[in-house]
């Protein structure tokens, strides 16, 4: 048996004369219990419906005989060593030279019947095409916990983080043109893969459509781990939605912490009392570290979009209006104006031949205002430093 060893970094070379019109690409950890079915299934498919095509088999290090089967019954092989959901696809996806691309398990949980369908929603001008499985899974093909808490969670948060329109973003059975890929520009070896192809292609603006597709029992024992893997779509979410993990949470912590200094300063009374000295501490730490963790925020997008090739319209409207002089003023007007408060008290306790002052208040605003001053002016400078990327 022959294998070879895929690289994803590129996309294979295919004159038009040999370019097949579809590839099913099959990722398989050991499924010698269900390759040859899938195999059999997906080029019989193909024959049926007249779409040229071949099935390529990404093996990520089988330890049985899963790579043997899926060539003796038509595969084409290519061997990943590096394990891992989205090393396996990665390679895959870099062997297929179908102007198409189907992706399914290995596990006979989806119906090889329906490759026709996706290819015609490539056709009719679709970029990305996902199958629905939730409201058509077959009893025990799914466990509770998956089908009513983790995927209706994690797809609701990734819908509202990049607002794909998505119904079941972690559906193993889609579609996509091979010429779009290097826009995709994938990269996660893991099962948060399937979330990053549908985030990817959100941020791509490409045209992702959807349809009901049935889910099946699996065959065979199956390589998901609920908690790690759930775990791990949610903190590809996170960090790939600066606005949300830093951005909103610092900006909302500030804006309190200011609402309660200005509370505890004018001396307001709420829920019956006065808001007196530890208020306001309390109120000048949410000022400050809101400010750090929106500075945070603002400096992971400029990483994201100078670096990684993120697509962020809130933040291209923001470093389109605002420069590095916009925040060493902010920061400096800020900062003076603290100093200024924080000087007059001083003079004031001079004045008063160093003895007690009632101030106590006021100087933890004062403090307060240059600490986040000096925010400011620095994460100003940092964020230009990331912006120099664009020079190159």
């Amino acid at each position: 048996m022959s294998t070879t060893q895929a690289t994803p970094a590129a996309l294979p070379e295919s004159g038009a004369h040999t370019e097949p019109t579809v590839s099913v690409v099959i990722p398989c950890l050991n499924e010698e219990a269900n390759i040859e079915t899938c195999v059999t299934r997906a080029l019989g498919v193909l024959a049926e419906n007249g779409l040229s095509g071949e099935v390529v088999v990404a093996d990520n290090a089988s330890e049985d005989r899963s790579a043997e089967l899926a060539e003796a019954a038509g595969a084409r092989v290519v061997s990943e060593p590096r394990r891992g959901y989205g090393s396996a696809y990665l390679a895959g996806l870099a062997a297929a030279r179908g102007r198409y691309i189907v992706m399914a398990d290995a596990d006979l949980t989806y119906d090889w019947a329906e490759i026709p369908r996706f290819v015609a929603e490539l056709e009719a001008g679709g970029e990305m095409v996902i199958g629905d499985r939730m409201d058509n899974i077959h009893p025990g093909a799914m466990p509770w916990l998956h089908r009513y808490v983790g995927n209706p969670v994690l797809t609701g948060l990734l819908n509202l983080f990049f607002r794909t329109g998505v119904n079941d973003a972690h559906c193993g059975m889609r579609a996509v043109r091979r010429e779009v890929l290097p826009r995709l520009d994938l990269r996660t070896t893991g099962m948060e893969f399937a979330s990053e192809m549908v985030i990817r292609a959100a941020k791509e603006g490409l045209d992702i459509r959807q349809f009901p597709i049935e889910y099946h029992p699996r065959g065979g024992e199956s390589k998901l781990s609920s908690f790690r893997d759930g775990w791990r779509h949610l903190r590809f979410l996170l960090v790939h939605s600066p606005t949300h993990l830093f951005v909103v949470p610092g900006a909302a912590l500030f804006v309190l912490g200011a609402i309660a200094a200005a509370i505890s300063l004018t001396g307001v009374e709420v829920f019956g009392r006065e808001w007196q000295l530890h208020a306001i501490v309390a109120a000048a730490l949410a000022m400050i570290v809101g400010t750090q963790v929106l500075a945070l925020g603002l400096c992971a997008h400029a990483y994201g979009t100078y670096f990684l090739g993120d697509k962020d319209p809130w933040f291209d409207r923001m470093r389109a209006r605002f420069r590095l002089e916009h925040g060493l003023m902010l920061g400096g007007a800020v900062g003076l104006v603290g100093a200024v408060i924080a000087g007059v008290i001083v003079v004031e306790w001079i004045d008063r031949g160093f003895g007690e002052l009632s101030e106590e208040r006021l100087m933890v605003v004062a403090a307060t205002l240059i600490i986040v001053g000096v925010q400011v002016f620095f994460s100003s400078f940092l964020l230009s430093i990331l912006g120099l990327r664009r020079a190159r």
